[in-house]
């Protein structure tokens, strides 16, 4: 009686629980995104780890392919640990989640190199991978789950966005640890072994979570319902099986994580990924330019959660989808801009050409053993690695590729031969391999990559605060958990993969963003027209 009164006032635990479970919960899903951001961090630089040389580009797109792979597979963990969690509880499940995350994490540290163990390499470290997806597909709706079921009326989107800051602060912790490892050690050392650090050391971030989460107790509204008889025998069947939750899951999966996902990995990695291998920016400025807005951006986290308490959830994360499309062309342009601005002349000034049959030109997504690379492909591949916007033009069957630099001309193109005669013409039309750091306008390029963060917060902050109450309690851990890791997981998680296949197919470098823009804009038209307001739900029933 004395719990059931406590959840009718609206103030389910003391104060001071309270900010324990959102630190406790919070710190360990900030050690979990930390390692699942580890390899997404480091996947251009995997690719020459764990994939064949020869072909960068797609050595990067399997990279992005094992990346993607984590992505794919946590769906199937929310199935999995959304069921438990909704059957025997938020905390134990949650618990179990962080001990898979961190084993493998761990064991990433430990993998042989392609270059020892051939395509063994690659299926370990995609095994790995999968473990982690599956560990942190259960993650997520436990730790929004368990925070939400603290937080008194009026405040869950304030509590929950504290969780909303893990995946960003995990992201920033991991490009702090690489940066330190690779400015403390020569390439060439980091390359052998310097690299498995970050992987090792998140064994002691481990022990330390999980202590912390041991000391926490269930969540008192599942408590509650389970005292009085009301939970699920079958969270899966009730879940999306049954009308009306079928409808919200995929409403909400359409509606709201769908685009909030793209929106998320557009401004953290794909905004990191376009200044070191489009513009050829170097890492550690890179690292620091994308950890500095992180740092900036972060607080807007727990304004707009704070801010969706007051004026709802749904209307801040639509306007987010909306501006984020909107501006996606010319912020990038100007990161360009301001970035390198001596690509940005060279391409203005000089018109590249591919000329080629088209049926031998392909679209590669998936690379793998399975995989055949043209010469075609090879040509596009050089040019789109080397940051270059390019025009493809149809030759008769049989031709062989012709590459066009303003005047000069190269036909035929061999990985080992064509390579040096493509940078030599490139470089003697004035084109520069890296960006110049003098000409690099620091504080504008750092005002778009704020602005990019700005748009994630908008989207992420309210996002866990409104999925806890589209649900009722006996299956909210299940049906939450579905649409937002197929939000983030198979529409974020596939925006490197997909953009980067897009742009090597297109040969325009800003055209991999057409995919971030469509599912915002699909998003923005479903979620207006057939979601409804949240806010004030009561989450006990």
């Amino acid at each position: 009686m004395a719990m059931a009164a406590a959840v009718g006032d609206g103030q389910i635990v003391s104060r001071e629980e309270e900010r324990r479970v959102i630190f406790a919960s919070s710190l360990g899903t900030v050690f979990e995104w930390y390692d699942f951001y580890l390899y997404a961090t480091l996947a251009p630089f995997f690719a020459a780890l764990f994939f064949p040389p020869g072909n960068e580009t797609a050595a990067l797109l399997s990279a992005f392919a094992a990346y993607a792979a984590g992505f794919l597979v946590r769906p199937f963990g929310a199935l999995v640990f959304g069921r438990l969690g909704d059957l025997v509880g938020r905390k134990y499940t949650f618990l179990v989640t962080i001990l898979f995350m961190g084993a493998s994490t761990f064991a990433v540290g430990l993998l042989p190199t392609f270059s020892a163990v051939g395509w063994l390499a690659p299926v370990l470290m995609v095994s790995l991978r999968l473990i982690q997806g599956l560990a942190l597909g259960g993650e997520y709706g436990g730790a929004a789950t368990y925070v939400a079921e603290h937080a008194p009326r009026g405040k869950r989107g304030y509590a929950t966005s504290w969780i909303q800051t893990t995946a960003t602060l995990g992201f920033f912790m991991s490009l702090a640890v690489i940066a330190i490892c690779r400015t403390q050690m020569d390439a060439k050392t980091f390359a052998d072994w310097g690299w498995r650090i970050p992987f090792l050391v998140s064994l002691i971030l481990l022990v330390f979570s999980v202590y912390i989460r041991l000391k926490l107790n269930e969540s008192p509204i599942f408590t509650q319902m389970k005292a009085e008889g009301k939970g699920s025998k079958s969270p899966l069947t009730d879940s999306f099986l049954r009308y009306p939750n079928n409808r919200l899951v995929l409403l909400a999966l359409l509606g709201a994580t769908a685009g909030q996902g793209v929106v998320w990995y557009t401004g953290q990695f794909y905004a990191l990924f376009f200044l070191t291998i489009t513009l050829k920016l170097d890492f550690l400025s890179a690292y620091t330019l994308i950890g500095l807005s992180l740092l900036i951006g972060t607080p807007f986290f727990i304004f707009f959660g704070w801010l969706s308490d007051r004026i709802g959830r749904l209307k801040i994360i639509m306007a987010g989808c909306l501006i984020a499309a909107i501006t996606y062309f010319p912020l990038f342009g100007a990161l360009t801009h301001y970035v390198n601005p001596a690509l940005e002349a060279f391409q203005a000034k000089t018109k590249i050409t591919v000329t080629a049959d088209p049926a031998q030109c392909n679209f590669h997504i998936f690379v793998g053993p399975w995989s055949k690379f043209t010469e075609c492909d090879r040509a596009k591949d050089a040019l789109t690695k080397s940051g270059l916007s390019f025009t493809s033009v149809a030759a008769p069957a049989g031709s062989p590729v012709v590459i066009a630099i303003g005047d000069t001309k190269l036909t035929g193109f061999d990985a080992k031969e064509g390579g040096p005669k493509l940078a030599a013409a490139l470089k003697a039309a004035g084109y520069s391999a890296t960006a110049d750091k003098a000409q690099v306008n620091w504080f504008m390029a750092e005002v778009i990559l704020v602005i990019f963060l700005i748009f994630v917060t908008m989207v992420y902050g309210p996002i866990a605060a409104f999925l806890v109450e589209l649900f009722p309690t006996n299956i909210r851990y299940t049906s939450m958990s579905l649409p937002y890791h197929i939000g983030n997981g198979w529409f974020g998680g596939m925006l490197p993969l997909l953009a980067t296949a897009l742009v090597a197919w297109s040969g325009d470098i800003y055209y991999g963003l057409w995919y971030p823009i469509g599912v915002a804009i699909m998003t923005l038209i479903i979620g207006t027209i057939f979601l409804k307001e949240t806010k004030d739900v009561d989450i006990t029933k």
